[in-house]
């Protein structure tokens, strides 16, 4: 058994300005799960847990644009580290990344 994630980046005109995150415990491969979670997308970020978005020391919020870079070195997971702590995941976790755009969740 494994605990898998949901978390979305809430973006506000172009800004992260919080995360959400919903758990499962789950077997199977990890396609299966991805699908899984690809497939709950939608109806659990209304049940989803919300955690603060980092902000810089003037307190604005990252931009997407930065975010993209950070996910583009493999990097992202740095900043979900208290939604891992929350959830009390091993490293690396198996996770499904779900942007939700001015209210509208962009779920694959």
């Amino acid at each position: 058994m494994e605990t898998i994630l949901n978390i979305y980046l809430i973006i506000d005109s172009n800004f992260v300005t919080a995360f959400k995150a919903k758990s499962y415990q789950m077997e199977g491969s990890d396609e299966e799960k991805i699908k899984f979670l690809k497939e709950r997308a939608k109806e659990d970020l209304g049940t989803s847990f919300h955690f603060n978005a980092p902000q810089n020391k003037n307190g604005g919020f990252m931009p997407y644009k930065k975010f993209s870079k950070i996910e583009s070195q493999g990097l992202q997971y740095k900043l979900f580290e208290e939604i891992f702590e929350k959830f009390r995941v091993p490293e690396k976790p198996l996770i499904c990344v779900t942007p939700v755009v001015n209210g509208e969740v962009w779920a694959k």
